[in-house]
């Protein structure tokens, strides 16, 4: 039976307040069903990795259009809830964050995350604030969970970032975010002084700055540990070294263990 978007939106909070789950970052259709596959129980997106696979570099290259026909695709491919990145809104007004949002619902997103930062930096805290606000009353709570990213340890806030972040996030909460979402640590101990200092949900990247394996982050208090653009990364760095082996020798070791052809026709026949 196809779950319902209310019923994804349901599942994916649930997940929130458990011991901890990996949530995978898919970057089009084939990947998002091969994640499905190996049993995640919600997959993300990644702006990052959809940029790349139009040959672009992240970080605002590909319009809000663009970015939201590809994350349709991937909703559209599994029947797993599916949360978006959405970057920072597509927009600096409060109003085009909540454009943004409703766009996304339309697909049958259930979640998304929104930063607080743009080419430009950190927004004022009451101006990024006011933009949580706006998404959230575009997707009322239980319908779509809502992930605040804060760019604190990415952009330096001066002396104190631990203070600053741990204020944001509150801000964040209290604007209707169900999770709080800091990327740009690595250290452990700061990790875990921020799960205990944030009330609600934390949200840690693996594989980014921090290299510390999801069960550890769980044991530190991390709720949600999703992946970025790493996994598309691995992806193009293996289709990288097949290039270079091909080039350099013509020999085919990169299909060592690779899927035959009929079992991936299966997969996506099934």
């Amino acid at each position: 039976m196809t779950m319902s978007s209310a019923g994804k939106a349901a599942t994916l909070l649930v997940l929130h307040h458990g011991s901890g789950f990996v949530l995978p970052n898919a970057w089009d259709a084939g990947s998002a069903r091969v994640l499905e596959q190996v049993g995640f129980p919600a997959l993300a997106t990644t702006s990052a990795g959809i940029a790349w696979s139009l040959g672009v570099p992240d970080g605002g290259a590909v319009d809000r259009d663009t970015m939201l026909a590809h994350v349709g695709r991937i909703v559209a491919a599994v029947g797993v809830p599916v949360t978006a990145d959405l970057e920072s809104g597509y927009g600096a007004e409060p109003a085009d964050v909540a454009a943004t949002v409703r766009a996304a619902v339309d697909l049958g997103v259930v979640g998304g995350n929104l930063e607080d930062a743009d080419g430009g930096g950190l927004f004022d805290v009451d101006v990024a604030t006011e933009r949580v606000a706006a998404a959230r009353s575009a997707a009322p709570i239980g319908s779509f969970v809502l992930n605040a990213r804060t760019d604190t340890y990415l952009a330096g806030t001066g002396a104190d970032v631990f203070a600053a972040t741990v204020e944001r996030s509150v801000r964040y909460l209290e604007a209707g975010a169900d999770c709080v979402f800091v990327p740009g640590v690595s250290d452990e101990e700061k990790i875990g002084r921020l799960a205990e200092a944030i009330p609600g949900p934390l949200n840690i990247v693996a594989g980014l700055a921090s290299s510390t394996d999801a069960r550890t982050l769980f044991a530190l208090g991390v709720k949600r540990v999703s992946l970025g653009g790493s996994l598309a990364r691995a992806m193009l760095s293996g289709l990288e070294r097949a290039g270079r082996e091909l080039l350099d020798s013509g020999t085919l070791g990169f299909l060592d263990g690779a899927v035959g052809y009929g079992e991936m026709q299966r997969r996506f026949g099934s």
